[in-house]
């Protein structure tokens, strides 16, 4: 069964496969660029994530979204939904006690079902409820991430059986994440306090960050460029927290030393 982003038409001059490309790459800049634009204004989260459910139907061929988030009690809860129908809120909050979007919340990973029919005996209530809609033949549960815990999922419903390309399942991440953005943004903007904190902190940081640097360039002989070269490359290579290493620096000890003559290479990747 062809996708939705597959039948796009054919554009002169071009391809059907180009086509295909550039009208999907044209609803993802839009998308993006709209989401954006929502996230630094004064926005509704509710309405935010309602819009990202929508594009996520447009961009991954999907027949519906939902978004759920947990609350105080680790319950998940329908916050967005691509289908207004009161049965298919029904279903999700279903959903919240057994299915793929409740193993994708308690495990903090994706989980793919290209084929509902044959997970009857892993989610009974769950299958038993889409079958009895006879609607969809796929899901797919993508969770809502923080610092590696879920907290909620993205769900999307295909109506034909099948897995999700890896292209599709990557950008349903990056969607849900744009959401865990949009929750946790509108959190701290509706306390101004805390968004006051979290400025005055990176201020802080960078003040600490530039006196560092001006005690290694005043030991080391450096230029300020070079020292926030070796504080930089020091604390990659070591997965250090640069603000951390700073004070480390600015502080009397030895670390100073070890900064200064620790051979200058190509930082090691944080896993």
């Amino acid at each position: 069964m062809p996708r939705k982003q597959e039948r796009l038409v054919d554009q002169p001059g071009t391809t059907t496969a180009t086509a295909q490309r550039g009208g999907r790459e044209q609803v993802l800049i839009s998308a993006f660029v709209e989401l954006a634009d929502t996230l630094v204004d004064d926005y509704d989260i509710i309405e935010l994530l309602d819009r990202l459910a929508g594009h996520c139907v447009e961009l991954l061929a999907a027949d519906a979204a939902g978004i759920m988030i947990a609350d105080a009690q680790h319950r998940l809860r329908v916050v967005a939904s691509t289908n207004e129908q009161s049965d298919w809120m029904e279903l999700l909050q279903l959903q919240a006690d057994e299915g793929p979007c409740m193993d994708c919340y308690r495990s903090g990973a994706p989980v793919s079902v290209a084929d509902l029919s044959a997970a009857a005996t892993r989610w009974p209530r769950f299958v038993s409820a889409l079958a009895d809609r006879g609607t969809y033949g796929s899901v797919h549960a993508l969770p809502l991430r923080l610092r590696g815990e879920a907290i909620g999922t993205l769900n999307l419903f295909h109506s034909q059986p099948g897995p999700l390309p890896a292209a599709d399942l990557a950008l349903g991440q990056a969607m849900a994440d744009v959401a865990t953005i949009g929750i946790l943004s509108e959190r701290a903007i509706s306390h101004a306090e805390v968004v006051n904190e979290q400025l005055q902190t990176a201020l802080t940081n960078r003040v600490v960050i530039e006196q560092a640097k001006g005690v290694l360039a005043e030991r080391g002989r450096l230029s300020m460029d070079a020292a926030f070269d070796h504080l930089r490359r020091y604390a990659r290579n070591h997965n250090l927290r640069l603000s951390e290493l700073a004070a480390d620096v600015v502080a009397p000890g030895v670390v100073t030393a070890d900064v200064l003559a620790a051979p200058v290479t190509q930082p090691r990747r944080r896993p």
